[in-house]
């Protein structure tokens, strides 16, 4: 992974309409159509399905705006609601142990029908969540981004 394989902030609400209105309003901002999914989410105490439901900005930079899920990860932080900074990667499991051996223990991630890792979330105390997603699937978000639909 590299700097340049940054691609997206992504931005967790509890208000998720007012958050994408007030960012098309002062920004400009163009976004997709919601993403919804219920996902199986490995964390270190066990599995978890979560109910996501997620939008991308058409525009650039790219955000991610996140509906808030109480009781989980996905909560707003406060001041900022900045969940975390997305990275493309060509090997998910291989960056996310290169990112827990450099202190960035991992917190989350979204697994496949074999169980391989797709995605997944790193983070510690100080600093930004850090996600890594699996370049296998850019193609399927540069339709989106190309077409505002996922599909």
């Amino acid at each position: 992974m590299r700097a340049a394989d940054q691609f997206h902030v992504g931005i967790v609400v509890d208000d998720f309409d007012l958050t994408l209105n007030t960012l098309a309003e002062l920004f400009g901002y163009e976004w997709g159509e919601e993403i919804r999914a219920s996902v199986a989410v490995q964390l270190p105490r066990g599995e978890l399905t979560i109910d996501l439901g997620f939008v991308y900005s058409l525009t650039v930079p790219r955000l991610e705006i996140i509906r808030s899920i109480p009781g989980t990860l996905w909560t707003e932080a406060a001041g900022s609601n900045l969940h975390h900074l997305g990275y493309w990667s060509d090997d998910v499991e291989a960056d996310s142990a290169r990112l827990a051996k450099g202190g960035l223990p991992r917190e989350a991630a979204g697994c496949d029908a074999e169980g391989s890792a797709y995605w997944a979330y790193h983070s510690r105390a100080n600093g930004p969540r850090i996600e890594i997603v699996s370049r296998a699937i850019e193609p399927l978000f540069q339709n989106y981004w190309e077409t505002g639909r996922i599909g």
